[in-house]
């Protein structure tokens, strides 16, 4: 079931209704927990045996992990809820994957080796529901919180529909508490709630769908040379695309959510605003990038190492945040150079750093009083814009890596945008070319203007009609759009 199918609104709107009627706050929990099992069985049925299994171990793992004394008997029980998580995440989202590059590898060596590939179906949401068990049997196992006291209450964290199958990625301490007291949506939270549902449709639907995937599918999907305006205007189709897909997603998740009275933890904030790299992972995907730096980056030894062992933790990080994308090298391409990204940036930070410290005397006193200006909160103004649009320009460099199917096609896009493979006869319309740079500067514009901004914080300013006129005009788009059914690119993750 996808939020943007009418299966979905007489889902939501019977949901909605159970949970405004004086019911017990244990029977709405009940209601929303079953609810949630229909919301995934929609895909596939038997796949709730995984998630309800990952739930059970996870539970009561966590639980032992907690109370145990026993050094050994607790890394036992970690690698338990490890292997049990990450197993069935590797069985079914890199057994094709691992095979394949098996028989490439046995047949280089002069193997005659030609298994049966095989028929391996990938749950919806494993790589997200998997993180968040993950963290709460590794928060257990360090004592950052105290174990879930109700099985209810942990069986609704893991499965809560909003975020289940594409995030955000919640943690218990965002989450459990909101369980364990009735929760009921104001009428503010509830028209909120509803004015994120509408701009997440709208953008998924209108902007993600209707405007911009033909073209992203018609560049991407061509084989040869392009030119260089044309493979540019694809690149830029897909990153609006999976922005505006993606974002729709996790604004229409938090959306939902509100209108239940519970709170979900902000996905995106404007990225292509990002000034850096760094900037750029603080505001995309937020909730993986924060569960990478927490749980993967960190306990590699993070920054404390030397600047050497620092490089070695950051790559191995986005290699890995790469592979969790996609069983295709190609997503491990794209973290790599997101990775080098990074190595570049914080090369240039640390010399400046030095460079800062080695002239500076008494003001160096005062910077280490009042500290660097936060990247999300720099001062817009036309350098920090530059740079901004820098970044943004080497961002879709790596949406090459990460929308094509194969190195050979990314390879020559590549070509073409740099114009070393010009065709002559242009593939894209007129119209097309005109649609992308319009959607995009304008994306990339408020982006900008809002970066420091929330969407929640600006609606409240608007007046009545304008508010209501933006709201209708969302609405009718969304109704008259032929593209109403189709899933979320995140949704294969």
């Amino acid at each position: 079931m996808v939020f943007n199918s009418y299966t979905f609104i007489v889902f939501f709107i019977l949901i909605l209704i159970l949970h405004n009627l004086p019911f017990s706050w244990k029977t709405k929990k009940i209601n929303l927990l079953l609810a949630s099992y229909v919301f995934y069985a929609a895909w596939n049925p038997p796949f709730i045996l995984l998630l309800w299994l990952s739930t059970v171990v996870d539970f009561f793992v966590g639980r032992a992990l907690y109370t145990q004394d026993n050094v050994a008997k607790k890394r036992l029980l970690l690698v338990v809820s490890l292997i049990g998580n990450l197993g069935m995440l590797c069985f079914f989202k890199y057994g094709t994957f691992v095979l394949d590059n098996f028989v490439t590898l046995v047949n280089a060596m002069g193997v005659n080796y030609h298994p049966a590939r095989p028929n391996i179906i990938l749950p919806a949401g494993i790589s997200f529901y998997t993180f968040t068990t993950l963290c709460y049997t590794i928060d257990m196992y360090k004592r950052k919180s105290e174990p879930v006291k109700s099985m209810l209450d942990f069986s609704l964290f893991v499965t809560f529909f909003p975020h289940l199958v594409a995030g955000p990625i919640v943690r218990p301490p965002q989450l459990v508490p909101q369980f364990e007291t009735e929760h009921k949506a104001t009428q503010n939270q509830l028209l909120q709630g509803l004015f994120l549902m509408t701009l997440g449709l709208f953008m998924k639907v209108v902007l993600a769908d209707s405007m911009l995937s033909a073209t992203a599918n018609t560049v991407f999907g061509s084989e040869g040379k392009l030119l260089a305006l044309d493979a540019w205007m694809g690149v830029l189709a897909f990153s609006g695309q999976i922005f505006f897909d993606f974002a729709g997603y996790s604004t229409c998740a938090i959306g939902v959510a509100m209108t239940l009275g519970f709170v979900l933890p902000q996905n995106f904030f404007y990225p292509y605003a990002a000034i850096g790299f760094s900037d750029f992972w603080r505001r995309w995907h937020i909730t993986l990038s924060a569960w990478l730096r927490d749980y993967l980056y960190i306990p590699l030894g993070g920054n404390r190492n030397g600047k050497v062992r620092t490089y070695i933790n950051l790559m191995i990080t986005m290699l890995l945040g790469g592979l969790w994308h996609g069983a295709n090298w190609t997503f491990v391409v794209w973290g790599g150079l997101h990775g080098f990204y990074l190595w570049v940036e914080k090369v240039i930070a640390d010399y400046r750093h030095d460079k800062v410290a080695a002239i500076e005397t008494t003001a160096s006193e005062e910077v280490g009083v009042l500290g660097p200006v936060p990247e999300t909160f720099k001062p817009k103004n036309f350098r920090n814009f530059s740079i901004a649009l820098f970044t943004f320009f080497l961002i879709n460099v790596t949406w090459v890596f990460f929308r094509a199917n194969t190195f050979t096609k990314a390879w020559y896009l590549l070509k073409s945008m740099f114009g070393f493979m010009a065709k002559e006869a242009p593939m894209l319309t007129t119209l097309s070319i005109i649609k992308v740079s319009v959607i995009v500067t304008c994306m990339v514009i408020a982006h900008w203007v809002m970066r420091n901004t929330k969407v929640l914080d600006v609606v409240p300013k608007l007046s009545w009609w304008l508010l209501g006129t933006v709201w209708t005009v969302m609405l009718l788009l969304i109704i008259l759009s032929q593209e109403s059914s189709s899933s979320f690119i995140y949704f294969q993750f």
